[in-house]
């Protein structure tokens, strides 16, 4: 704004004699279309007119020089950037054919050649902003189309992995359902009919029938409960550390390892409290997986479990005096179970430790992290 006053200011007092002098309505023309220029992002075409309609009085009184055509410079600049092409070009033309018109026949019947010559500059100028204006917004409206395409683009991929997902977990879901399904509840009919048959006889049922049956019982509700949460792809709200897999579960997880030929005990240290639904279940599967870990590579063991409760966590510790087996044992598949432990703990912000102790055995131990609104 300064700027533009001090150009238009300074060029028309330095710039050669025209046909009148400056006045002060002289000066009042150039005052008003740097003035209206301050209103020329809120009223584009209000300020075109009135800078064009200044320029064109200062033009056909004969002041000198052509400075005051930098306000409609901008007006013009500023028109066209906002879409107002048609409504710029009319404004400037109807102002330029009218200049034309009075030097030609109003003032001493210059030649028309003459009067283009000294126009020229004046159109140059408009036309250059116009043109820039035009290449400008062309400009943001293809970076405005390909940033919609990019978005676009972005939602469809997402749309697409967000689909495949849903079609393989539908996929697992059916895995899961026409193999473990069956072979689970196989075992679970022929190990009750081998139970029925003992009591029916008068026999005593051994207890690891008996451990058995409830295993395969307490796998058939996970085994629902993870295809559920597989098709539906969530898991209701308050119920992540139920169906079987809490710590209130694990008096039964001790007693079927205890039947199955693994002593356990289980020491709690602090004050037993509920817990988080995913930080229950998470200290539960890391017991049932060591216990499983020790029932398979430990050979002949016992088994201690410590949970201990502090403010702001728990710590989870299962202890073994087998041998130690950091590698399978020939004719033992390889499991992931240290790893999908590590990976439950992690995601909840904690740390695991799993590494045979000095004087023999093995242990895990996992350190939970408790929410500040829960603990």
């Amino acid at each position: 704004m300064l700027g533009i006053a001090i150009v238009v200011f300074v060029g028309a007092l330095t710039a050669p004699p025209g046909r009148a002098a400056l006045d002060p309505f002289g000066y009042l023309l150039l005052a008003l279309p740097v003035a209206a220029i301050t209103l020329r992002r809120r009223l584009p075409v209000a300020v075109l007119v009135a800078t064009s309609a200044c320029l064109l009085a200062y033009q056909l009184r004969g002041y000198p020089g052509v400075i005051p055509a930098v306000p409609v410079v901008v007006a013009v600049y500023v028109a066209v950037l906002a879409g107002h092409r048609r409504v710029a070009i009319a404004t400037v033309s109807a102002g330029f054919l009218a200049v034309v018109a009075t030097d030609l026949t109003v003032h001493s019947g210059l030649p028309f050649r003459v009067v283009l010559q000294d126009r020229f500059l004046l159109i140059g100028w408009i036309g250059a902003a116009a043109m820039a204006a035009e290449g400008l917004r062309h400009r943001r409206a293809y970076l405005a189309q390909a940033e919609r395409r990019a978005e676009e683009a972005e939602r469809t991929r997402e749309e697409v992995a967000l689909r495949r997902a849903g079609e393989e977990r539908l996929r697992i879901a059916r895995e899961l359902h026409d193999s473990l399904t069956h072979s689970i509840s196989l075992i679970k009919v022929q190990v009750g009919v081998a139970v029925h048959l003992a009591r029916k006889n008068a026999e005593p049922v051994p207890d690891v029938l008996l451990a058995i049956q409830e295993a395969s019982g307490d796998a058939m509700r996970e085994l629902r409960s993870t295809l559920e949460v597989l098709r539906t792809d969530e898991v209701p709200e308050g119920e992540a550390g139920t169906n079987g897999s809490g710590l209130d579960r694990l008096g039964d997880l001790v007693e079927r390892a205890r039947t199955a030929g693994l002593p356990t005990t289980v020491t709690v240290d602090g004050q037993r409290r509920g817990l988080p639904p995913v930080v229950d279940r998470t200290a539960y599967r890391i017991v049932q997986e060591a216990l499983t870990n020790i029932t398979r590579h430990a050979g002949p063991a016992t088994a201690a479990i410590t949970m201990s409760y502090r403010p702001d966590s728990l710590t989870v510790q299962v202890d073994d005096d087998g041998n130690a087996a950091p590698a399978p044992r020939q004719g033992t598949a390889p499991g992931v179970g240290l790893v999908g432990m590590r990976e439950r703990v992690t995601a909840l912000g904690g740390s695991l430790s799993a590494g045979p102790r000095p004087l023999g055995g093995f242990t895990v131990r996992a350190e939970l992290p408790i929410p500040s609104d829960t603990a």
